[in-house]
């Protein structure tokens, strides 16, 4: 397992699709805040809401991760 930093959607904490609470997580920054700048970003330009649709579509799901994560290192294990 690498200790790289990663960017998902952390979907335990989410209001719709867990997109600011896994930017929250990835800045250590309280979820609260990302939110406010992602509707304010909706409510003047628009782009909030194009990013925001985006980023649910592309950015993996936590959970996907630690399972892919769990099955390679029982691939490992089994291996050994």
């Amino acid at each position: 397992m690498d200790n790289t930093k990663r960017l998902y959607k952390y979907r335990e904490k989410e209001m719709i699709g867990g997109v600011c609470a896994g930017i929250a997580d990835y800045f250590k920054l309280d979820v609260t805040i990302v939110r406010l700048g992602m509707v304010l970003l909706g409510l003047m330009w628009g782009a909030g809401i194009f990013l925001y649709i985006v980023a649910m579509i592309i950015m993996p799901d936590k959970s996907e991760i630690i399972s892919k994560e769990l099955d390679e290192t029982d691939d490992e294990d089994v291996s050994k």
